[in-house]
């Protein structure tokens, strides 16, 4: 039986899955309420209250999962049956115009038309439009819709030149300046009180504020924070244009309240006048674009600026199963700060379901190929593709899991990023190394560069790498994270092939590329945390949760590290029914494990306990292994140790041993004929791709596998070395070869 206010399981995936039937078509379309009363029917105590209470300033607190939009929406369509709210006289206002789509279908299914649904600015830009003429005279200026052309055509004006991240950057700084109502002349003071890490320097970014600002008078247009500005403007210097809105709207509702900015604030107070006719629903627990200027001070605060407000905590989940609940509980409870202390404690309505599955990986490249297996495994039991995601801390990350995805067939979609071969920094650094492949003998750069990754340090030198990551976050750090992803590749090519060559990385990065032209349909959705906001899933991965990933490296404040613990916190609350969460020791196979898992995760997983001067409840979630991992330790250690010798239990660094899970000079049990018989098929496939043997299996992997003598695909997927796309190419084969038989014809390849 469905709990109080929970829609219908099934209606839900229909309508996500785009298939109407007969027998769906009335839940999907149902019809209007034919009463007041009947707008009521379903929802719970704590929804019904939200609903009902029509007079006055109210303030819902709502926490992920609780059925916030159906309980505004039902609030304003009971009261517009009623007869209490007149439909012309509501203005709800949000922030994406996806969320502004989905109220007004919900509101015109129950029967409440006429109600204005919009963003901050479709609602001003409308009001904008009808007073120009009135308020300024003459016809209002062209708004642009994208700000970085004016942005590069001011720093040419003032003799700076901006490359392409630097552009967005200093873009995003002037838009954070408008919203937070900071002129050019005080950015430095705002930015260094606000903790900012500015792409450059301060006083530089003021000039080219002001500059962009002229040139935007010179040119006769404006931006999208202009529309907010001078609607603001109008309202606060023509008091009858003021009365005439207020005459028009008489009731407020806004949602998502916690990311309202100090100029979106400015607006609703002058929309409001003297009224009190408001209804606010937020989560301080989901603030997560402090970058942006927004804030959760005005939806805590609201219960002091209104001393009489209603207030009403919604706190029955009904997305996410009891496991899933406890684990986001358990990460606010060791939150600090004034957003935790208003934190909501969820009680999930669901059916119990798995525990939250915690698994480690000796690399990045591991926990991707563990990850893609796991969710090939959930697609062919059944689970949709679009009812998955993996979900990353920054769009870098991407690469990785795309390629691990279209390496076992499984179709994805970017949400809210560039592929990772779309993006201009690899477009262009493609470019370069093409070149220096084909013309490198003439390139001083190369001269000192005696190996692969050597020679992709000196050429990505010429597009803007350096050895240590750009200071602060945007879009200088992603573009710098991006180039890292390349470097990182040509040492894994390096590895994998000691005399691997510039023309062989270029071929690798085509055949990538080539490989990532997955249908972007009904597929495993990838997206950054802060792109998942507001979207859920029945299985989530989140990876990547590591120290220095998240919280990311440059959150160093109090404030930022906690805001990095609600984007974990919204990464958890994404899942209905599954989550795993997994991290990676180190970045690059072979390299020293240095990683240690995110100190978030202190307390909530099995084997640890809360970080110092924080509180918890400890999950019960299994911890798996990923490839050769080993035991998870103590969470005050700062490296781990990634295997242990299988024969004398001492720990393993080198990559060599770590491949055979043994010591060097420890006893092998190898079965020295098998061994050599798969060399011998290693060197006719070898013969028949054009490659050299190990680009087949090393000897180190021959070994493991003659060590091993696996029985099952499982068996011989668990041995270091042998990755999805080998196991698919050459696991028949070898598997035929450990059992005594004649190898197959077998596959030519990956």
């Amino acid at each position: 039986m469905l709990a109080c206010g929970q829609p219908a399981r099934q209606s839900r995936a229909t309508w996500q899955h785009g298939g109407v039937t007969a027998a769906t078509h009335s839940t999907l379309f149902p019809q209007a309420p034919d009463s007041a009363d009947a707008v009521l029917e379903g929802l719970d105590p704590e929804q019904r209250a939200v609903a009902t209470a029509l007079h006055g300033p109210v303030c819902v607190l709502a926490g992920a999962g609780t059925g916030k939009t159906r309980a505004i929406t039902h609030r304003i369509a009971y009261g517009v049956r009623a007869g209490i709210l007149q439909p012309s006289s509501v203005l709800a206002v949000t922030f994406t115009n996806r969320a502004a789509g989905e109220m007004r279908g919900r509101l015109r299914q129950l029967g409440a038309h006429g109600v204005q649904a919009r963003t901050f600015h479709s609602a001003a830009l409308r009001q904008l439009q009808y007073f120009w003429p009135k308020a300024i005279g003459g016809g209002m200026p062209r708004l642009i819709d994208r700000k970085i052309q004016l942005v590069a055509d001011a720093a040419a004006s003032l003799g700076t030149r901006l490359d392409r991240g630097e552009l967005r950057d200093v873009t995003a700084e002037i838009e954070w300046s408008k919203v937070t109502q900071t002129i050019p002349a005080d950015y430095p003071y705002a930015a260094a009180k606000a903790s900012r890490e500015a792409p450059r320097d301060p006083t530089e970014i003021a000039h080219l504020y002001a500059a962009y600002e002229d040139l935007k008078r010179d040119r006769a247009v404006i931006d999208f924070e202009d529309v907010l500005l001078l609607t603001v403007a109008i309202l606060q210097d023509r008091h009858d244009v003021a009365e005439q809105v207020r005459s028009q709207y008489q009731h407020f509702v806004v949602d998502e309240y916690q990311d309202v900015s100090p100029l979106q604030q400015r607006l609703l107070q002058l929309w409001l006048g003297d009224r009190d006719n408001l209804c606010v629903v937020g989560d301080a627990s989901q603030t997560i674009y402090s970058f942006t200027g927004a804030t959760p001070d005005h939806l805590l605060d609201f219960r002091a600026r209104h001393p009489g407000a209603t207030v009403v905590k919604l706190v029955r989940d009904y997305r996410s199963t009891p496991q899933v609940v406890h684990l986001a509980n358990g990460l606010l409870a060791q939150a600090r700060g004034r957003a935790a202390d208003h934190r909501l404690e969820l009680v999930s309505q669901r059916a119990p379901g798995p525990e939250p599955v915690y698994t480690e990986y000796t690399d990045e490249p591991a926990e991707a190929e563990g990850a893609a297996r796991r969710i090939r495994e959930l697609i062919d039991a059944g689970v949709p593709a679009a009812e998955i995601a993996v979900l990353f801390r920054t769009n870098a990350q991407s690469e990785t899991y795309e390629q691990a995805l279209a390496d076992v067939g499984v179709p994805y979609q970017l949400r809210g990023a560039e592929r990772f071969f779309d993006r201009p920094e690899v477009r262009k650094a493609g470019i370069a190394l093409r070149g220096a492949a084909r013309f490198g003998g003439n390139d001083s750069l190369l001269d000192d560069a005696v190996d692969l990754p050597s020679q992709v340090r000196a050429v990505l030198s010429g597009e803007g790498w350096t050895t240590e990551p750009p200071a602060g976050s945007g879009a200088v750090r992603e573009r710098w994270e991006s180039l890292a992803a390349l470097v990182g590749l040509a040492h894994d090519l390096a590895a994998a092939r000691p005399g691997a060559t510039l023309g062989d990385l270029v071929t690798e990065l085509d055949e990538r590329a080539n490989a990532q032209h997955a249908p972007t349909v009904q597929g495993v959705t990838l997206a950054s945390l802060h792109a998942a906001k507001g979207l859920e899933w029945d299985v989530v991965f989140l990876v990547g949760i590591a120290e220095g990933m998240l919280p990311i490296t440059y959150a160093r404040t109090d404030e930022q590290i906690e805001e990095e613990r609600r984007l974990l916190y919204v990464g958890v609350t994404r899942a209905r029914e599954r989550l795993h969460l997994s991290w990676a020791l180190s970045r690059s196979p072979g390299t020293r494990p240095n990683r240690r898992p995110s100190h978030f995760l202190d307390g909530l997983r099995p084997g640890t306990t809360p970080t110092v001067g924080h509180t918890g409840t400890a999950a019960t979630g299994g911890i798996e292994r990923g490839t050769t991992t080993g035991t998870i330790a103590a969470p005050r250690r700062t490296q781990r140790t990634p295997a242990r010798c299988r024969v004398c239990g001492r720990t393993l660094t080198d990559a060599g041993e770590m491949k055979l899970m043994r010591c060097e000079d420890c006893p092998s049990d190898m079965d020295e004929g098998l061994y050599e018989r798969l060399r011998e098929w290693r060197a006719v496939q070898a013969e028949r791709s054009g490659q050299p043997d190990f680009c087949v299996f090393t000897d180190r992997t021959l070994m493991a596998i003659a060590e091993a003598r696996p029985e099952t695909p499982a068996e011989l997927s668990r041995i270091p070395g042998v990755l999805s796309r080998k196991l698919r190419s050459y696991g028949t084969d070898v598997l035929a070869i450990c059992a005594g038989r004649e190898a197959g014809e077998g596959d030519e390849g990956d």
